[in-house]
């Protein structure tokens, strides 16, 4: 297994990358799930609330960002008697190490959560020395 520590570093994004998007001061950091597998990373982020045309994935150098936009209108046509969940617009940033391979990473997203499939590149993948 790989230290994650040294495979992505977990940060809240900061910058102007996403500002556009804001449209509240409230923004949640989204749960995150970390796998491996022989060839990927797999990042599992729970983002309920978020449809799927509300989310974006963006690469930029070696940060991978995340956003998920809530509806507050769809939100507010309710009063209240018990809130315990956020309100918020989902944002999270990872930097990514080098034993990604960026150009072939995926994204889905189905109830509530987003699946982002990070293959390692071909280079740091493990394989058998035969002997001769």
């Amino acid at each position: 297994m790989t230290d994650n520590k040294e495979l992505i570093s977990l940060r809240n994004m900061d910058g102007d990358a996403w500002k556009d998007y804001l449209e509240t001061e409230n923004t949640i950091s989204p749960l995150v799930d970390i796998f491996e597998k022989d060839d990927n990373y797999i990042l599992a982020v729970s983002m309920p609330g978020v449809k799927r045309e509300n989310i974006r994935v963006k690469i930029e150098g070696e940060s991978l960002f995340i956003f998920g936009k809530i509806n507050y209108r769809e939100r507010n046509n309710y009063e209240y008697i018990l809130n315990e969940n956020e309100i918020g617009n989902y944002y999270r940033r990872f930097k990514l190490s080098e034993s990604i391979d960026q150009s072939k990473i995926e994204a889905m997203y189905e109830n509530g959560q987003l699946v982002i499939i990070m293959p390692k590149d071909e280079k740091m993948k493990a394989r058998t020395i035969e002997i001769s």
